[in-house]
């Protein structure tokens, strides 16, 4: 499960999101720099090859270490996207796109917000989704949503197998896990009505309904889709209202538990800070992304870390000459990588109440301190400065890792949260 969300004042375009997948599913931060080739070439995606295009822009992606594609990221135009997994009645088993490769397309060859979705719409009536989407469950397969953001605009596009609607977000956007666009798209794919009638999806009488025709109940009933959905709503309402915005207020909205009071044994799925903790809560938060938009330029960070209360938000951009601590060395390494590195704080710090207060009182004042450094100039950072902010998150980095990377685990007795994570662990070495 995920969280999306999108926010437009001042002539300013903020955009966060959270990667809710399974808990031991390595989430890898990487840049691409733009390529161009001199001939035409095939691109092997995570399941069919399709026509490589001959000049690619450059992009900072957050993918799952075994997909080609990616479940957020930004491109060297200012381009953003985030996607969701929606359940509706068309998802196909037979292999196609699937919803992070038609993002890392949308960034790769997207000039702007409005172009990277006629991409990807292209795309989706070409070839449909479909796949496996799930690292070890290998039944998990879905339909997407996206939000794809520029510094001009923002749009929430919703899809179905091979059909598509989009609305443009005026003022703020979100989107979790279930269709939300009814009646009052702005664009949508060809013959649409036409299309979901003759397979059944609506009866021609009064107006068609994106939402009503493809979505389903279940699994976003168990998800607590709607649940989260509105909490994002309500989160970024409240930071609207805020004379001026701060890209601490989006990355505190990341951090939100529908009990402000809880702890990540006793989470739920309306949480969107997500914590695994069993058999309904199968899913984990494992990277977080917010970023920057504007006329000027865009600013991009990522916790490249799971659980984002338990996470520190880290600058990365598109200026080569920086090895920023939050990105991977290759797109698939999983050893060495700042996650792996992260597990082992994270899953014992979910089990020290005592440290969890210091640890995120750090988290809080080194994220304070590094925007500070990004934040200079209207957030125009010089090299110098992106530097700086990135020494001082990867020394954060480093004194954690020494603190706990060799602390014996200990579990909850009797407890099935403690049963969950020790098993877990014990299935992936983190002992």
């Amino acid at each position: 499960m995920c969280d999306t969300h999108v926010l437009i004042k001042n002539d300013v375009v903020y955009f966060a999101k959270n990667s809710d997948r399974e808990p031991g599913e390595t989430q890898l931060v990487v840049r691409i720099p733009a390529a161009k080739s001199q001939k035409p070439e095939k691109l092997k995606t995570t399941y069919i090859t399709i026509d490589q295009t001959p000049s690619r822009h450059g992009v900072l992606l957050s993918k799952p270490f075994w997909m080609w594609g990616a479940e957020m990221g930004a491109n060297d135009q200012g381009v953003v996207i985030g996607n969701e997994a929606v359940y509706t009645r068309l998802i196909e088993k037979t292999p196609g796109l699937i919803g992070m490769d038609l993002l890392r397309l949308g960034l790769e060859r997207g000039d702007t917000a409005r172009h990277a979705m006629h991409i990807i719409t292209e795309f989706i009536e070409k070839y449909g989704q479909g796949g496996v989407c799930g690292f070890r469950d290998r039944q998990m397969r879905y339909d997407n949503s996206f939000i794809i953001a520029d510094p001009s605009e923002a749009w929430v596009l919703e899809t179905a197998g091979h059909f598509w609607a989009a609305k443009q977000v005026i003022t703020f956007g979100a989107i979790s896990n279930c269709l939300t666009i009814g009646k009052n798209y702005d664009l949508k794919s060809q013959g649409l009505e036409d299309k979901a009638r003759k397979n059944g999806f609506f009866s021609g009488r009064g107006d068609f309904s994106f939402k009503k025709a493809f979505d389903t109940r279940f699994i976003p009933f168990f998800a607590a889709s709607r649940r989260r959905l509105k909490s994002s709503r309500t989160c970024l309402r409240r930071t609207l209202l805020e004379p001026e915005v701060q890209v601490q207020q989006m990355m505190h909205n990341l951090r939100t538990h529908d009990d402000p009071e809880s702890t990540p044994a006793n989470g739920s799925n309306r949480d969107i800070c997500m914590h695994a903790g069993g058999f309904i809560r199968r899913s984990q938060t494992c990277g977080s992304m917010v970023s920057r938009l504007s006329g000027l330029g865009s600013c991009h960070f990522f916790t490249g870390t799971s659980a984002p209360c338990l996470s520190l938000f880290k600058p990365a951009a598109f200026d080569s000459d920086i090895p920023f601590s939050v990105l991977n060395k290759d797109q698939e390494t999983v050893d060495g990588s700042l996650w792996q590195r992260n597990e082992h704080i994270h899953r014992r710090i979910i089990f020290k109440e005592e440290d969890r207060q210091e640890f995120q009182e750090s988290i809080s004042q080194t994220e304070n301190n590094m925007l500070s450094i990004v934040g200079k100039n209207d957030f125009q950072p010089s090299p110098d400065d992106l530097k700086a902010a990135d020494d001082l998150v990867s020394g954060w980095m480093d004194r954690w890792y020494e603190k706990y990377k060799n602390e014996v685990i200990h579990y909850p007795s009797l407890s099935l949260y403690g049963r969950f994570w020790k098993d877990t662990n014990e299935r992936e070495g983190f002992m």
